[in-house]
């Protein structure tokens, strides 16, 4: 997905969405920014929503076309919350469950990764950074792509690493698996706000 300058994109939606907005580097640039930058316009309810919609869609690293499904999707759905529906859908995307999981430091990356097909969901090759996940399912890097350099001592380099309580890692093995539900956690991104713009 092509965007304009990462920099340039955090300054407005804020520094959570790309993670190369979350260094150091980024924060003297804001710094240096703000010094000589105008005083920003209060917003509009329609601004402050359109915000939030680009926000989200940039930090899920989606089309405005694909978003528009989800948000379609998550609306059509009685049974559940269309803010949470909408969250679950994006949580399930194979990308995001690659990146959670931590074989990728960005979205972006993982994105990649799965469209080169390193991985597999039950056993299956998929290279559809879209296709939807379940709970029990299980995704594990492909066994022709496991001496690539992406994953030399991958156990090593989430040592740290939290993974979310939604999702299982066997690190060794090189595979993670789904066992709850994703809970949404993060207040900066207003889920609300984004069904109430598409309702317009």
């Amino acid at each position: 997905m092509k965007t304009a300058p990462k920099y340039k994109l955090c300054r407005r939606l804020g520094s959570a969405v790309f993670e190369k907005c979350q260094t150091q580097k980024f924060v003297l640039s804001e710094a240096r920014h703000k010094k000589t930058g105008k005083r920003p316009k209060a917003l509009s309810d329609y601004g402050a929503q359109l915000i939030e919609k680009q926000k989200i869609r940039f930090t899920y690293n989606i089309t405005e076309k694909q978003f528009s499904n989800y948000i379609k999707q998550a609306v059509a759905q009685k049974a559940v919350a269309p803010a949470e529906k909408l969250f679950e859908s994006l949580e399930h995307r194979l990308d995001n469950v690659v990146y959670r999981l931590g074989f990728g430091h960005t979205r972006t990356l993982t994105r990649q990764m799965v469209s080169h097909g390193h991985f597999t969901v039950n056993g299956k090759r998929t290279t559809v950074p879209s296709y939807k996940v379940y709970d029990g399912d299980i995704i594990a890097v492909r066994e022709g792509s496991r001496k690539s350099a992406l994953f030399t001592e991958f156990a090593k380099k989430v040592k740290d690493y939290s993974v979310p309580a939604w999702l299982k890692l066997d690190a060794v093995n090189l595979s993670g698996s789904v066992v709850g539900k994703p809970k949404n956690l993060d207040s900066s991104l207003n889920f609300n706000a984004v069904l109430e713009f598409y309702s317009r």
